[in-house]
């Protein structure tokens, strides 16, 4: 997913990565101030596995605002550090929301179920994480779901993380050691 202003000019690039779009839908805001934008969506997997993409406008009360009134506080990760965010089998959906001051913002928001089960990972590039922070809805179903954010660029380029439950509740009651024997889905 990228983002076009003029021709030579890509201030914001994603590269998604969803194990099962079916049960985990990527939804994320893209920033678009000043001027005419394009947004670009290329699918580089194999002809097996096609995409449905829909690109609409987020008005002043859209998901943005959403995500913005769930975040709760923010963390600050420096350049080349990582953090990580378990969460309880009860929430359904997570809020993610990364900024900068102003410089550009360099991050890997990765979702785990289980060590190093990789589940969706989103390598992100914005040139202005001021201008254009970035947003995003994870769903999270099932037990042992772990937000990992790595930000990927240099120590000096710190960045701001908000990553909090956006849904809970509505799913399946899953019992502490993500086993369910004798009972039906």
């Amino acid at each position: 997913v990228e983002l076009w202003q003029g021709p030579d000019n890509t201030p914001h690039k994603m590269r998604v990565y969803v194990e099962d779009g079916a049960l985990r839908t990527f939804n994320a805001v893209i920033g678009t101030p000043r001027g005419p934008n394009t947004v670009a969506i290329r699918n580089i997997g194999q002809l097996e596995f096609p995409l449905d993409a829909v690109v609409r406008p987020d008005r002043d009360d859209g998901l943005a605002a959403n995500i913005a009134s769930v975040a709760q506080r923010s963390e600050t990760i420096q350049g080349g550090a990582l953090r990580t965010y378990p969460f309880d089998p009860s929430v359904d959906s997570v809020a993610i929301i990364l900024k900068t001051d102003g410089r550009p913002l360099n991050a890997r928001i990765e979702l785990l179920q289980g060590p190093n089960n990789n589940k969706q990972v989103v390598e992100l590039y914005t040139e202005d994480g001021l201008d254009r922070p970035f947003f995003a809805i994870v769903e999270t179903p099932g037990s042992g779901n772990v937000v990992r954010v790595v930000n990927t660029a240099p120590v000096e380029f710190p960045l701001y993380a908000s990553v909090d439950a956006y849904r809970v509740g509505g799913g399946i009651d899953w019992p502490d050691d993500g086993l369910m024997i004798g009972r039906a889905f």
